[in-house]
């Protein structure tokens, strides 16, 4: 071997030499770096002494939430217990989506929300909330509404995402942006008294929300709190749940903690109940987690549904403008025959209504005893009968299905109902 030859192989070894300290070097930084996320801190083992003494949870189960993020869609009556709870265990990210402000109809279930904030948006309400009880938890304000132009930026930085939202246009978006980027979907839903909860797209056999429901119900045959009701404490026992779900799901269900995959777990406040039914499995032909997905990226998922995703201006457009009366058009008609019937269920109409309505409940108007049962009342086919509720959306349902039953009545609803009532009529007219 020549002493070229030997200098160049020297050479060669001191390079190599020196790329190896190089790389231990920069692995020092990087474990000094990521010792804030690999290990628990006293003031760790002190907060989170509760969970971490349990056998099947541990400091490897700790160190797994401070190391996941969840992003929480909806920062209502789910979304408060739920990131509520995920921040105290110690997740490490959370990220807070939702594009409504705070309003005195919100307390009585949306827990994080307080009087002093009224007006301000919910993620930064929740926002001061969650950093008063765990200021170490990194927490994303998202205040947007989430559509399919956004949705992928946001849900892909996230390991674990949470449907705590309240209206069919945003579950199919979350159920098929989650398929698309593989991330499980923790779904809860309220309304009066019952609560629902699964996990959808978790694990290689997991459905998801398409798998059981390729299509959307009919708009008129969806109801949410806003319109049917329902009580603070049920949000508050299906958020908790979401939450417990969530952490199983980010400790990937080890210790013996299953994961409410390819199940429905059902509650009954009324009867203070609990019961869980097996789901089908996945759908070979579905439209989003089959092998071949039929789902286009621009998808308009409001137009799909036929229904918006904010329920702020959400309205039925089911009847034509001459089937309707502005509430300006009829208040100039107060003083002429006719009648007045409000729709609402009696909780309602007891809460407030107009002079001179009658409650005739939907339900009453739909079943098939209503023509005998009001045979007095429409004899008479020269009296206008108007049709009121809440919000204009029940009235031109049953409006609707009167027109189509007694064609030559002069039937028509009120659109707005008494919330347009209030803004444009009487501002001292309650609103709930």
């Amino acid at each position: 071997m020549s002493a070229e030859e030997i200098s160049r192989l020297r050479l060669e070894i001191a390079e190599l030499n020196a790329a190896c300290n190089d790389k231990e070097k920069r692995l020092r930084e990087l474990e000094n770096t990521t010792s804030v996320i690999d290990k628990l801190s006293n003031d760790d083992i002190a907060r989170y002494s509760r969970q971490l003494i349990l056998p099947n949870f541990g400091v490897r189960g700790q160190l797994k939430l401070k190391q996941s993020s969840f992003l929480i869609v909806g920062m209502g009556g789910l979304g408060c217990p739920a990131s509520l709870y995920l921040a105290s265990a110690g997740c490490g990210r959370l990220g807070l989506l939702d594009y409504d402000e705070v309003e005195c109809s919100n307390f009585h279930r949306q827990i994080l929300h307080t009087e002093s904030r009224v007006g301000k948006s919910k993620v930064s309400s929740a926002y001061e909330a969650l950093k008063a009880i765990n200021s170490h938890c990194q927490i994303d304000m998202l205040g947007v509404l989430l559509n399919s132009g956004n949705a992928s930026e946001i849900i892909q930085s996230y390991d674990i995402v949470l449907d705590c939202s309240d209206n069919v246009p945003t579950r199919y978006l979350l159920n098929d942006t989650c398929v698309a980027l593989g991330k499980p979907l923790i779904s809860g839903s309220a309304l009066q008294l019952d609560g629902q909860l699964t996990v959808y797209n978790y694990g290689e056999a997991g459905v998801c929300y398409r798998c059981l429901f390729p299509m959307p119900p009919p708009p008129k045959a969806v109801t949410n709190c806003g319109d049917g009701g329902v009580l603070g404490a049920v949000t508050g026992v299906i958020g908790s749940l979401q939450a417990l779900e969530a952490i199983k799901v980010a400790l990937n269900g080890t210790g013996g903690m299953e994961v409410l995959s390819k199940r429905l777990l059902i509650f009954d406040g009324a009867s203070c109940s609990f019961r869980c039914v097996s789901l089908r499995g996945r759908r070979k032909d579905c439209s989003a987690c089959s092998n071949v997905p039929l789902i286009p990226n621009n998808l308009d998922y409001e137009k799909f549904c036929g229904m918006q995703a904010s329920d702020k201006d959400y309205a039925l457009k089911l009847l034509m403008p001459m089937q309707r009366v502005s509430v300006e058009e009829y208040k100039d008609l107060i003083g002429k025959p006719h009648l007045l019937w409000d729709v609402r269920q009696p909780a309602e109409f007891e809460i407030c209504k107009l002079p001179n309505s009658e409650n005739v409940p939907l339900k009453t108007i739909l079943d098939d005893s209503f023509v005998e049962r009001f045979k007095e009342q429409l004899q008479d086919k020269t009296l206008p009968i108007f049709v009121l509720c809440r919000r204009g959306n029940d009235s031109q349902i049953a409006a609707q299905h009167m027109i189509n039953k007694f064609p030559k009545h002069n039937i028509r609803d009120i659109s707005g109902g008494l919330h347009a009532w209030h803004y444009k009529i009487d501002p001292n007219f309650p609103i709930y």
